[in-house]
């Protein structure tokens, strides 16, 4: 599974294997914050984050183990903001389950992923919650929602994913994501954030330039794309875009 998030429409930061990977922002997306540095005429340091990947699984409980060692990390490395990757709370092994799993942004786990933000004081991209919305009962269908704490652990924004993937791979079952998701009604106007103005989106919707242009066009300094892509469908969309 891949998290990364993009600096300029034309520069790609991923990463490829569960871990940690810092990087300092470039000045262009945000502004230098001041810093005393001992060996430096300079004062200034450009905001510092943190790109955590991590493999899932259906155990929500070590899936947010395995997430808040990365964010406690990056917290202790100086990180303002912690972006996390789609499907951060689970993958379960079928639609059945995943379903069965979801919760509300009320629910327990993100209240847990809201305390861990306050405890470290770092902000958060959720990249990819199955959310049980308010029309849960009527519809049995969750979103994929892009959830941004800051870090008093408050929700400053929701992002649910309004491209959802649905493809045909040869050799391989079909994938319906609107088997069991709906698609979000609108886009989010680009957040402040201590490493700049953050445009949200999630995975599949990189197909679709119209998303980024309209985020850019409202003031977005970064575009985040936190993805769960597979093996076949990962490499279709990470290598052309790259490049």
């Amino acid at each position: 599974m891949l998290g990364f998030i993009t600096i300029r429409p034309h520069q790609l930061l991923s990463l490829l294997r569960p871990g940690l990977w810092i990087s300092r922002l470039s000045g262009l997306c945000a502004q230098p914050r001041p810093r005393p540095m001992a060996n430096s005429s300079s004062s200034w340091e450009l905001p510092l984050v943190a790109v955590c990947q991590v493999t899932s699984t259906p155990d929500k409980q070590q899936n947010f183990k395995t997430c808040a060692e990365l964010v406690r990390e990056a917290a202790r490395l100086g990180a303002c903001l912690a972006f996390l990757p789609e499907a951060f709370d689970y993958i379960a092994r079928d639609t059945a389950e995943s379903l069965h799993l979801s919760e509300p942004l009320s629910g327990n786990l993100l209240g847990e992923y809201t305390q861990l933000a306050r405890e470290c004081g770092i902000w958060l991209s959720l990249g990819g919650f199955h959310e049980r919305g308010q029309d849960w009962e009527q519809t049995q269908k969750i979103y994929n929602c892009h959830v941004l704490l800051n870090s008093k652990g408050s929700i400053v924004a929701t992002y649910r994913k309004t491209h959802l993937c649905d493809i045909e791979i040869p050799g391989q079952e079909p994938m319906r994501e609107s088997n069991s998701t709906l698609p979000g009604p609108s886009l989010e106007s680009p957040v402040s954030t201590p490493a700049g103005k953050i445009g949200l989106a999630v995975c599949y919707d990189m197909r679709f330039p119209e998303l980024s242009l309209a985020l850019a066009q409202a003031g977005a300094e970064i575009l985040t794309y936190p993805s769960a892509f597979g093996s076949v469908t990962g490499p279709a969309h990470w290598e052309p875009v790259s490049s």
